[in-house]
């Protein structure tokens, strides 16, 4: 396992934590070719995820999906999105790369999610929704049909979206009003 926030050589789940990323420059570790990068920040699992390309262009990222997610058909899933317990993901729904479908959250019909998107637990669209790269659907909240986020928005815990959110926006409460703009690459965990 590479963690760049875990001291090297403790053990994790069974794991041995290597180091960070640069491990992949090492001859020692040359047999790792595939994986994921699990980082809940949108914005650092892209730069890690650069970092990791830059070091190994041939890097393959997986798609991790857990088994008890239920996925219907016709939905497509990019490169280095994980899929946690509980998810439902219903027909005709597209999903970027490097996106996170937290547990418990519900993703209706021809939804369309851009790269490094993250859906929270127990977070619900309806059907027909857009939400563009980098954006965030946090823990509870609601998106009805046919809504549009725009990238690098923030949707608080707890919100009901009812109108279209454009860029780099914050949006919180019931139903969600405009808090502020939001700065490309700004943290929210």
């Amino acid at each position: 396992m590479i963690d760049g926030f875990r001291t090297a050589g403790i053990d994790v789940f069974g794991y041995k934590i290597l180091g960070d990323e640069l491990v992949l420059e090492s001859s020692e570790y040359q047999n790792i070719t595939h994986g994921i990068v699990a980082i809940g920040d949108n914005w650092v699992r892209n730069q890690v995820v650069n970092k990791v390309t830059q070091i190994k262009p041939d890097f393959k990222f997986i798609k991790a999906i857990h088994p008890s997610a239920t996925i219907a058909k016709g939905v497509i899933i990019g490169e280095g999105t994980v899929v946690m317990a509980g998810s439902i993901i219903n027909s005709d729904t597209k999903i970027g790369k490097h996106c996170i479908i937290n547990t418990n959250s519900s993703l209706d019909h021809d939804n369309s999610l851009g790269n490094y998107v993250n859906i929270s637990p127990g977070a619900v669209t309806g059907g027909n929704v857009i939400i563009d790269d980098f954006s965030t659907v946090s823990l509870g909240a609601k998106v009805i049909h046919k809504i549009i986020i725009g990238a690098h928005s923030l949707i608080g815990a707890g919100a009901v979206v009812v109108k279209n959110i454009e860029s780099q926006s914050v949006w919180y409460g019931v139903p969600a009003k405009f808090i502020r703009k939001r700065n490309i690459g700004e943290r929210y965990l």
